[in-house]
């Protein structure tokens, strides 16, 4: 056996043989191979040049079966041959070639061998095969360089894969890779979406770190599928596809400007907001943290209309025969813009009796021309001349012709003008704007959607009055009525609970008896975990009833919206008395909508039946409003006076609860209710009284304060809570009572109610209860019970429910009347615009307030900013039959 595994050892050639034995052991130590063959290290030679390789054995590696050729050439050189491994190749497996060096005239020997791909395999030495060159020449032997031969190979699986990213955008971007092992090392190329990553040509990427690809800031065109290739002279390897996604967090835009007060005068709010567009959020980036819309309070002075003084005295008669007196407009003069008395400031008269002559006749007989058109209807009319009246006119729904242009809908804003020809007013047989006037409910509280209250001082409290008899008792919590196809509006007197089943809800030729109750003695309700009952339980009925369009049912509650503070749902009662959830009010669904005003939730419904609202705190800062009352009256010792402080959710509903029970008790409101803010922190509610006057009245020991635990006041659950304090006076002669009643959280609000009052039933004053006495109109039926005439509103429809290139659809109708979320709803609806003008009406039965939809017709662009002026056959008397609350 040769070495190397399986060559044989090559001999010298025979002239050197006996030169070589002669030197056995000597300097030049010899070596023996398989076949005892010897070869020296060096052999003498003459004079002369020692061999120079002009070219040595490289490395090389075997590529599947294919074996390798080692070459070598030395001048001058007399003989070359190869040792692999320290052993001599044998002489047959050389092939050598023997040339002349033409500029030197020295011999060039050139010699190569083939290694095989077994003979590496069977090779098992502590390093890699290896083979080197021996020449010789006269003057001695010279080597080459050791050249390694090894197996070339790449192994299948990557050591480490890239791993997909999500990464913000300017962030930086590491994806790892670590080749298959392999001979030689393999190397790598990135490729993205399949395309080779030149790093050369992009600073921002880096391939260089150990396999790995740096990207130093990502940008969105860096997202992709980055795939990690190794290569060597065998094979090419894939690695798995890393997604890298580089995404953007929203950021909020500059905010808008703050908008207008929401009111022409008063307490209103203001608003501002902005979108979260710079950036907007893309590739799954997070949306802004944060409010988009901002309100705050706001306070204008509201304008006072001038009103007249009393006419002065006659003047004495002038030598014309007339007397005159004046009046001023100072009672109370215009102040904050309001409008300068009406009318004239001075009148003259005859003041003969008509005794006085002017050019020959007497003055009752001369006509003043200013009156002619009043005196004499029959006159043809001066169509140039026109008046101006302005107040509460209504515009009832014309039946048989129409009364007003697309451009005059709507074009009276908050201080509504209709403008007719004198001619008219003639055929009308009116000369004075206060025939005009309708009737109007006296404002008091708190049925509104605004149950903020102010001190009244005692001067003034008498335009409060109110009996407390006609209130309604407890068990009559419920309303009735019979609606037809018409449809109308049904509500539970001062409940602040109503429905409203709009034109077309029911078929035509049918008619039902709608049913309306608040559950409240008997409610089946139970908030699980941390849940709280907001308002009160509703029924609405028969159930039985199906309608093509939905009905508004309106739900007072207690809690201060605040989305960050509250989870709202509303939920209804199932026929085996289980309740199910039908959605959270910030919910996007097609079934129902809910629209959570600040005192009450309006509700569009496809079907009739139990329905709450309940309320689940987010957070120690989600606020219950309370109304804070104080009820007193004599006890049976009549030196003894009970004072009785209720701390009641903030509806209607649970406050006339309250007066239902006093009013039986004969109890008094010594003071306008006031709001109390009370948080879910699980602090307790104190309720003292202060400042007593000593020496005219005392409190039992004890008893000036008391706590109520938070759990009783939080879960109330529309149950009245009071307590009961008990004074006593001195002596009978003591009849006024002064104190004050402190009502507070610990750690929270606090409010304070100032009692002056008597305690003699004929000299006390008493304060009213509701804002709006609806006791006498719990249903109303037909037109009547719309505030927009029917076909004013079925010109708004058409107007809105076709598609506009300019987005002037009932999109934007939604959005001028503050409907942003959920538009989904309303584009399942057969007339969206319908829809959105039912939700109006149940939001403002109470104020009427078409002043703000013609202001957002207006803003869209569907009327003309011009006033009406109507014709004396386009206008009926019946027009002016309602009321500002009904009117335009």
């Amino acid at each position: 056996m040769g070495p190397g595994g399986g060559r044989r050892s090559s001999p010298l050639p025979l002239c050197w043989l006996g030169l070589l034995l002669g030197l056995r052991g000597g300097a030049g130590a010899l070596r023996g191979n398989d076949n005892g063959e010897v070869l020296p290290e060096s052999i003498p030679s003459a004079p002369g040049t020692l061999p120079h390789f002009m070219q040595e054995p490289d490395d090389a590696y075997i590529i599947k079966s294919n074996p390798i050729v080692l070459r070598c050439r030395a001048v001058p050189a007399m003989q070359i041959f190869f040792k692999c491994n320290g052993e001599w190749v044998h002489q047959n497996e050389h092939v050598s070639e023997e040339s002349m060096d033409e500029s030197t005239g020295l011999k060039v020997r050139e010699a190569y061998i083939n290694v095989t791909r077994q003979q590496v395999e069977d090779f098992h030495g502590p390093e890699d095969y290896w083979c080197q060159c021996v020449a010789w020449s006269h003057l001695g032997t010279s080597k080459s360089r050791k050249a390694s031969v090894r197996i070339a190979y790449l192994r299948k699986n990557f050591e480490q894969d890239p791993q997909g990213k999500e990464v913000p955008i300017e962030g930086m971007i590491v994806l790892h890779c670590r080749p298959p092992e392999g001979v030689p090392a393999a190397e790598v190329e990135w490729l993205k979406n399949e395309e080779p990553i030149d790093a050369e040509q992009d600073e921002n990427i880096d391939t260089r770190a150990d396999h790995n690809l740096i990207i130093r800031q990502a940008r969105l065109s860096d997202s992709g599928n980055y795939t990690c290739m190794a290569a060597n002279i065998v094979a090419k390897r894939r690695s798995m596809s890393a997604t890298v996604v580089v995404y953007v967090n929203g950021g909020w835009s500059s905010w808008t400007e703050w908008s207008n007060c929401n009111v022409r005068c008063g307490r209103g709010w203001q608003k501002r907001s902005r979108t979260c567009t710079n950036p907007a959020p893309l590739n799954g980036g997070a949306f802004c943290e944060g409010m988009s819309v901002q309100k705050i309070t706001c306070t204008s002075l509201c304008p006072v209309d001038g009103g007249w003084e009393l006419w002065s005295e006659w003047s004495v008669c002038s030598p014309e025969c007339e007397h005159m007196r004046v009046r001023e407009c100072t009672a109370p003069p215009p102040r904050n813009g309001g409008k300068f008395c009406e009318g004239p400031s001075q009148e003259s008269e005859n003041c003969t009796e008509g005794l006085c002559i002017q050019d020959k006749k007497p003055l009752h007989e001369i006509k003043p021309q200013s009156n002619s058109l009043l005196l004499n209807s029959s006159m043809q009319p001066d169509l140039t001349v026109s008046r101006t009246y302005s107040g509460p006119i209504c515009l009832q729904d014309p039946i048989d012709k129409e009364l007003m242009t697309e451009s005059s809908l709507f074009n009276p804003l908050s201080d509504i003008k209709v403008k007719v020809q004198s001619s008219f007013m003639v055929s009308l047989g009116v000369t004075e704007r206060s025939e005009y006037h309708g009737k109007t409910h006296s404002g008091t509280f708190p049925h509104d959607s605004n149950r903020t209250f102010n001190t009244i001082h005692a001067k003034n409290k008498a335009a409060y009055i109110q009996n407390l008899s006609s209130l309604s008792k407890r068990s009559e919590m419920r309303a009735t009525g019979v609606f037809g196809h018409q449809g109308g509006r049904l509500g539970i007197p001062n409940t602040g609970v109503s429905l409203l089943i709009p034109h077309g809800a029911i078929p035509e030729e049918t008619s039902w008896e709608i049913y309306l109750a608040i559950n409240q003695d008997e409610s089946s309700l139970q908030p699980e975990g941390s849940e709280v009952l907001l308002g009160p339980e509703v029924t609405c009925g028969p159930p039985e009833v199906t309608v093509s369009t939905p009905f508004a049912l309106t739900i007072p509650h207690c809690a201060e919206v605040n989305s960050e503070h509250w989870n709202i749902h509303l939920k209804r009662r199932k026929q085996q008395g289980k309740w199910e959830e039908v959605m959270s009010v910030e919910e996007e669904t097609t079934s129902c909508y809910c629209l959570l005003d600040p005192y009450a939730c309006h509700i569009l419904l496809d079907s009739f039946g139990t329905y709450a609202l309940i309320g689940q705190p987010l957070s120690d800062c989600s606020i219950k409003e309370l109304k804070v009352a104080v009820f007193g009256c004599m006890s049976c010792n009549s030196l003894d006076y009970s004072l009785r402080v209720y701390c009641v959710d903030n509806t209607p509903c649970a406050f006339q609860e309250v007066v239902s029970d006093e009013r039986h008790q004969g109890g008094q409101l010594l003071e306008e209710p006031k709001l109390l803010h009370f948080k879910g922190n699980t602090f307790s509610l104190q309720i003292s009284v202060l400042d007593i006057p000593p020496f005219l009245w005392r409190i039992k020991p004890f008893t000036a304060c008391q706590e109520v635990p938070f759990s009783r006041v939080w879960r109330s659950n529309q149950q009245p809570l009071h307590c009961a304090f008990s004074l006593e006076r001195y002596t009978p002669a003591t009849t006024q009572l002064s104190c004050k009643i402190c009502v507070r959280q610990v750690k929270g609000h606090e409010q304070i109610l100032q009692i002056q009052t008597s305690i003699l039933e004929n000299e006390r004053e008493t304060i009213t209860f509701f804002a709006h006495d609806d006791s006498n109109f719990p249903a109303q039926t037909g037109p009547q019970a719309f505030k927009i005439p029917y076909s004013i509103r079925q010109r708004i429809c058409a107007t809105f429910d076709t598609p506009s290139a300019k987005g002037k659809d009932w999109q934007m109708l939604a959005q001028k009347n503050s409907i942003n979320r959920n538009l989904s709803y309303f584009a399942t609806q057969r007339s969206p615009s319908a829809v959105i003008l039912d939700l109006w009406e149940a939001r403002h039965q109470h104020d009427g307030d078409l002043d703000s939809l013609a202001c957002a017709l207006e803003e869209i662009g569907r009327t003309q900013a011009k006033s009406s002026n109507l014709t004396e056959t386009q206008i009926e008397e019946s027009n002016f039959s309602y009321s500002r609350q009904n009117g335009l």
